[in-house]
């Protein structure tokens, strides 16, 4: 009986008016979701670490003169500075360096490829909030006589293409540093301790050598009990790396930034501007596509209305004579939203391979999320559909009657 009612019903159908509805859906649905998979790919390598959003940080430091050379004026910040700085509206959260009070000699090397290094060196720590790699295996316990640390990844990077090029020494890969071994000598208080020392990953963000805050604060007060670490940088946190008043509140402070971290905070900012652009752009169009469908089928309904009138009158209910336009119009959703995922991952690996020049360890995030987001928004759509032609014919019915 529906495929008779279907027949009825659609000798009105503008093939042009549907075909418009769904070409302009399509660009909208696939542009929506390549702006956001695309924000996905991207932004792990402009941030660093495995997370989908990285916040944005800044070290900061005193800036050095001669003349505060010569007359010995403190490069550290005082809880005074500190607070200020937190409470500037730009700031999120602040944490201290906790710089090293104890002497510390560290020897390294690897038996079977001819290396060991030994040098004089230093510690410095942050809350582990602000660590830019995984922390599952940083922590520390006096007992076990290791020490986790972060290296800096510049660090390997001098190492390989600096020192090891230069006396035919092999490269070493991230994953080959678990095989080097650390020998880590602590004096201080009149103590000297030898600890077993472990890398644990690589830092994009801090250039510095690293280890946990829990292992801070316990050397400083066994090898230099009674004295105050004074930080000398902060890492700060904050709301938009693209905000002049940052560059004015250091230029009257004196503080510096260390790197990059503005420019790489700008282009993580520009990368989500970027991306909400793109996205708005899609959903206009989306918005723009459905108008299109909406119009398209109160046209047809108008069209039809006296042979709706007339499938009520022998017995059919209003659920039954809106069907057919309620498949119609889910069928063209269920295609735009297929087409559209197949649009996004043969652009996706287009740009893929482009990204992966430019760093290799570029991966890519999966689909799942765009897959999720348009079924959501061919749903709603949809629904919104559904629901715009069931009252449609409830209105061309009632005017009928009143007729």
């Amino acid at each position: 009986m529906n495929k008779l009612v279907w027949k009825l019903l659609r000798r009105h159908i503008s093939g042009a008016q549907l075909c418009g509805f769904f070409l302009a859906s399509l660009v909208g649905m696939t542009i929506i979701l390549l702006g956001i998979q695309f924000y996905r790919d991207v932004a792990p390598l402009l941030t660093g670490g495995d997370s989908f959003l990285k916040k944005d940080y800044i070290v900061a430091t005193r800036k050095i003169s001669t003349l505060g050379s010569l007359t010995g004026r403190s490069s550290t910040f005082s809880p005074s500075d500190i607070d200020d700085l937190r409470r500037q509206p730009f700031t999120r959260s602040i944490g201290a360096f906790t710089p090293s009070l104890f002497q510390v000699s560290a020897g390294l090397g690897m038996e079977k490829a001819g290396i060991h290094l030994s040098t004089e060196m230093f510690f410095e720590s942050v809350p582990d909030e602000y660590i830019d790699v995984p922390l599952d295996r940083w922590h520390f316990d006096p007992q076990a006589h290791t020490i986790p640390i972060i290296i800096p990844r510049n660090y390997l990077n001098l190492y390989n293409f600096g020192f090891a090029q230069s006396r035919s020494l092999p490269k070493l890969s991230e994953g080959l540093m678990n095989l080097i071994r650390m020998n880590i000598r602590l004096n201080g208080n009149g103590l000297s301790e030898s600890f077993q020392g472990q890398i644990v990953g690589f830092s994009n963000r801090l250039n510095t050598i690293l280890v946990p805050q829990a292992f801070m604060n316990w050397a400083n007060e066994r090898y230099a009990p009674g004295q105050q670490a004074q930080p000398s940088r902060l890492i700060v946190e904050v709301n938009n790396p693209t905000d002049t008043a940052i560059n004015r509140y250091f230029s009257e402070k004196g503080y510096e930034t260390e790197g990059n971290a503005l420019d790489a905070g700008k282009a993580t900012y520009f990368l989500r501007l970027v991306t909400g652009i793109v996205t708005a752009i899609g959903i206009v169009i989306s918005l723009l596509s459905l108008y299109i469908l909406m119009l398209s089928i109160f046209l047809l309904l108008q069209k039809n209305k006296d042979k709706l009138y007339n499938l009520l009158l022998i017995g059919y209910s209003p659920r039954q004579t809106a069907l057919p336009y309620y498949l119609l119009t889910t069928a063209l959703n269920g295609a735009v939203w297929s087409l559209s995922i197949g649009c996004v991952a043969l652009l996706r690996h287009s740009y893929l391979g482009f990204l992966r020049e430019l760093a290799p360890q570029a991966s890519g995030s999966s689909l799942g999320v765009s897959l999720l987001i348009g079924f959501v928004l061919a749903l709603l759509v949809s629904l919104l559909n559904a629901w715009a032609i069931r009252k449609q014919i409830g209105r061309l019915m009632q005017g009928k009657q009143k007729l």
